[in-house]
């Protein structure tokens, strides 16, 4: 009897001493096999063999590895989005959610190592200004957000654009991240057609038939955009005496995707007016990410500047602002 007792602790300290030297060299070895063999070995409880053995099974607990992995952007084509009628003449279009926060987000991204100083178009040529102290950086065509973006772009412009022959250009974000920068009053077309720089476009003459801002991030106290010669499209009273129409103040229900009504500060935003009468004259329109403003810059008739489309970047007073530039261009033959 004490001789079999004897034998039996023998072997068990044998098998502890060998379980202990072993697993360490197992923390290597990320194979099921060895997790599964070891899990299904009754082990005594005993410090030099649960404490390897729990650090083993902790380092190779199963994870999903597509958790980590960035998955490529996908374009959403059925994304809908709301529109505002502000002014006939000069149309000016707001629209709700043009762009969504995913594209938001892949946009940003992708700009953010091609920031540069923002410059201003004159006498033919781009120069720095304190008119606008803002940076810029211009959107590779090839993204597949920018082009998911441009492609939704085009489709709001319908027949504005001749397949073929016109283009929707190059896309830019412009950022405001320092007190006090703004763009002065300016306009998006310019005073006689400029022949395009863009690869495989034989030279070329176009000018920006229309503009597209759009808002990416608006985390800024104050960087309205602001038209001093825009007048809104209202009504003050039908024929039967009912009050005007009251736009621009979002297209919030209140209620969230479970049917509870809305609290805090992001729902209390929404409900502000996205533009007001600027004390100077003309409309002011506060930052809304993902929102953006449409506007045709020429006069159909002619093809002229319309100076009515002039606006401001006005000063961010804290925070940052960041938007999209896109200016459709129509072409001219030679």
């Amino acid at each position: 009897m004490a001789g079999f007792t004897l034998a039996r602790a023998a072997g068990l300290s044998a098998y502890t001493i060998f379980v202990a030297v072993l697993v360490p060299f197992l923390f290597s070895i990320s194979s099921p096999v060895f997790t599964s063999l070891i899990g299904d070995i009754p082990l005594p409880d005993h410090p030099l063999v649960s404490i390897p053995l729990r650090l083993f099974n902790n380092n190779h607990t199963s994870t999903d590895t597509n958790k980590d992995t960035p998955q490529p952007f996908k374009c959403d084509q059925s994304h809908a989005y709301k529109t505002e009628i502000v002014s006939l003449s000069p149309l000016v279009i707001y629209i709700h959610s043009l762009i969504t926060p995913n594209e938001i987000t892949s946009l940003l991204s992708t700009a953010q190592p091609l920031f540069k100083p923002s410059t201003v178009h004159k006498s033919s040529s781009n120069i720095y200004s304190t008119e606008r102290t803002s940076s810029s950086a211009g959107l590779p065509r090839t993204d597949p957000t920018v082009q998911c973006v441009l492609s939704r772009a085009r489709q709001f412009l319908g027949t504005m654009l001749r397949d073929g022959w016109d283009e929707m250009g190059a896309a830019q974000l412009v950022r405001y991240n320092a007190k006090g920068q703004k763009f002065d009053e300016h306009h998006d077309w310019f005073g006689y057609p400029q022949w395009s720089t863009l690869p495989d476009d034989d030279f070329r003459k176009y000018n920006r038939v229309a503009s597209f801002f759009a808002i990416l991030e608006d985390q800024c106290e104050g960087g309205e955009t602001w038209f001093p010669y825009l007048e809104e499209q209202v009504f003050e009273k039908s024929p039967k005496g009912e009050g005007a129409w009251t736009g621009g103040l979002g297209l919030s229900d209140g209620v969230d995707e479970d049917g509870d009504e809305k609290e805090g500060e992001e729902e209390e935003k929404k409900q502000k007016p996205l533009w007001r009468k600027h004390e100077k004259g003309g409309l002011a329109f506060r930052p809304v990410a993902g929102n953006a403003l449409f506007w045709i810059n020429l006069h159909p008739e002619n093809g002229t500047g319309d100076t009515r489309t002039n606006h401001a970047g006005l000063p961010i007073l804290d925070g940052i602002k960041t938007a999209m530039n896109i200016w459709p261009r129509q072409y001219y033959e030679a």
